[in-house]
């Protein structure tokens, strides 16, 4: 093969990779902007990404770096300081609201915006939390259901054990030289949870749902490819085996009410949310239990342990 040849052949492939990433960088334009017709032209600027990927190589990237704030950077710098930007996210066409004073429209205005979450979301964390029901079911459940950990009088039940704990770990800390001070609270704080949560447990099955939810916590936050490898797969079977856990504590409860209807041990969140019934006598099923648990469990966790890290670093 001659030279003009090899450079022709080599101007035909680089040809076909710039109309390729062409067309597919505008795969999901036409699957979602096209059929809205006049009305695609009323939407913010931006870009869909790529084929069901969207934007989420560059946001889980940027969400995992020491600067977060670089993926909402990029659309700044390639679309100006406009505050509202469209993407595709979670296998979501979606838009991105950066200034306060959209944010505050978006979460005030009722009429107009609507609480929802990812199909893949709402998968692990369960379709009967609060994530994903009515406002008025939503409503009814946090009534039913947060009597037993808010409030002064509840939390102060459980004030001396979690000190007791807090001081222990300290102590401990104190001899381990250097340590990873978020992966110790976290573990702290699902330790305290699950005691309010559970009461005592053995050690093992509190090992066994740490290690679970961590593995469902990172799946919540990845792209939601069900293939072997992928961390979404993984958290998928992890939300089985808590599913399975939590079941069985369930049905051990349930059989101890009935061989001893005057049991009168102090009542963790398990016994509140199997007793609790609503004005009309109806009760929680166990789906709904469960998956209720999950989902304080995710948002106490997560959210205590970074503030407390959070808390310690100011101070």
């Amino acid at each position: 093969m001659g030279l003009g040849s090899i450079w022709m052949v080599l101007v035909v492939i680089f040809c076909g990779l710039g109309v390729g990433q062409w067309i597919l960088k505008r795969v999901n334009l036409w699957l979602y902007e096209f059929k809205l017709g006049v009305k695609k032209d009323s939407l913010p600027p931006g870009d869909l990404g790529w084929p069901f990927i969207g934007n989420m190589w560059s946001f889980l990237t940027a969400f995992k770096s020491s600067d977060p704030d670089s993926f909402i950077r990029s659309f700044v710098n390639r679309y100006g300081h406009t505050g509202i930007y469209k993407a595709f996210m979670f296998g979501n066409p979606s838009v991105l609201v950066t200034t306060p004073e959209e944010c505050r429209r978006v979460l005030t205005d009722d009429n107009a915006f609507k609480p929802g979450w990812p199909l893949a979301t709402l998968k692990l964390i369960g379709e009967k939390s609060f994530i994903d029901i009515p406002y008025k079911e939503h409503k009814r459940l946090r009534r039913l259901t947060s009597a037993s950990v808010n409030g002064h009088e509840a939390l102060s039940t459980y004030i001396p054990y979690i000190e007791q704990n807090v001081i222990s770990e300290l102590e401990k800390w104190t001899t381990m030289g250097q340590i990873e001070f978020l992966t110790k609270m976290r573990k702290l704080t699902f330790r305290i949870i699950i005691y309010i949560f559970l009461s005592k447990t053995s050690e093992r099955v509190m090992e066994s749902l740490e290690k679970e939810y961590t593995t469902l916590n990172y799946g919540i936050r990845a792209m939601a490819i069900n293939l072997p490898g992928f961390a979404y797969y993984e958290a998928l079977k992890a939300r089985k085996k808590l599913v399975a856990v939590f079941q069985s504590i369930v049905d051990g409860r349930r059989n101890l009410k009935k061989d001893d209807a005057t049991h009168t041990k102090k009542k963790d969140m398990m016994d509140s949310l199997l007793d609790v019934e609503d004005e009309n006598g109806r009760k929680l099923t166990d789906e709904e239990v469960i998956d209720i648990m999950l989902m304080y469990l995710n948002a106490g966790h997560e959210s205590s342990g970074h503030i407390t890290t959070w808390a310690t670093i100011f101070l």
